[in-house]
């Protein structure tokens, strides 16, 4: 498979040299035809640095995001490829985190999944053989040239750029420190938060934890679209409460998917000021994004770096 020579951003580059990271989440399709899929992403080209490709999101059958990701390839832009470890064993783990390598995908997000009572698929059988934590330790031996038993990697190491989840909203303070220094000590390069709704106990995160880490936090924000959708938020996402006032907002506005988008932004506004990106995620609106990215004031990206692939 052949990829375009046309240059690509560099993820990986502009998060170690500190720039403002900006990655948008896209849903792989519920079926075999990608085009909805290459669609919303090519909207979101020269704006975001990444997309983030999900993996079984919500324990939703959707197209493997390894495959999907290596569609964006092919159009230009750079993914970032989530990895959950509901689904596979540590061998099938390894044999996708290699293929993804040799198909010049670099960037990994280390997830441990959802359970599989929350999808589709309620009579599945899960493996979650390991954990987000385990798999970033088998992502690193990877890059360091020996397989999750110690083996060399007679044909090469990996240079897989790993990130992990981490939810500064979480309920325990301490089980919140606990995972996120687990998850640094596992080589962790980067994070994307949960969706952030409480911009306090995200400063608070950042102070006491997120900054001295040393380590890219992506904020996570949503585009809510309209006060049902953040009621519904509320009641089913853990770890969530989006305000009355905000919940008020929508309900009060005459267009309040327009107010989504104007909330949407004054958030990544906050983040701004607090960490060093923002992760968005416009379910089934993505075409969205780029006019909650220019009410932010974030400017196209100005810089492209070619990847090697």
């Amino acid at each position: 498979m052949s990829y375009p020579s046309r240059p690509l951003p560099s993820f990986r580059l502009a998060a170690q040299s500190g720039e403002f990271l900006v990655t948008a989440e896209v849903t792989p399709p519920k079926g075999g035809n990608p085009a909805h899929m290459l669609e919303m992403a090519q909207l979101l080209k020269g704006r975001v640095h990444a997309v983030n490709i999900t993996d079984g999101s919500r324990a939703v059958m959707r197209m493997c995001s390894l495959v999907s990701s290596a569609l964006l390839m092919q159009q230009g832009i750079e993914p970032i490829c989530q990895v959950a470890c509901r689904d596979r064993n540590s061998i099938s783990l390894q044999a996708d985190l290699l293929g993804a390598h040799a198909l010049g995908i670099r960037n990994i997000l280390a997830l441990t999944g959802d359970p599989v009572k929350a999808g589709d698929h309620i009579d599945a059988k899960a493996v979650f053989e390991l954990e987000s934590v385990r798999l970033l330790q088998l992502i690193a031996k990877l890059n360091l040239g020996t397989d999750w038993n110690d083996q060399p990697l007679t044909d090469g190491e990996t240079t897989l750029f790993m990130g992990a989840a981490v939810d500064p909203q979480c309920g325990s303070w301490s089980g919140l420190q606990r995972r996120f220094e687990r998850k640094v000590e596992a080589g962790a390069q980067f994070f994307q938060s949960q969706l952030i709704s409480d911009f306090d106990r995200l400063e608070k995160f950042m102070d006491q934890l997120g900054s001295p880490a040393a380590k890219p936090i992506l904020a996570g924000i949503f585009l809510l679209k309209s006060a049902k959708n953040a009621r519904f938020i509320n009641r089913c996402v853990p770890g969530v409460h989006i305000p009355d006032s905000t919940i008020d907002r929508l309900e009060r506005a005459a267009d309040p998917l327009q107010e989504g988008v104007t909330i949407a932004a004054e958030q990544v506004q906050l983040a701004r000021q607090l960490c060093q990106g923002v992760h968005l995620m416009a379910v089934k609106r993505e075409d969205l994004i780029p006019q909650i990215l220019d009410l932010a004031g974030i400017a196209p990206l100005s810089k492209v770096i070619p990847v090697t692939v």
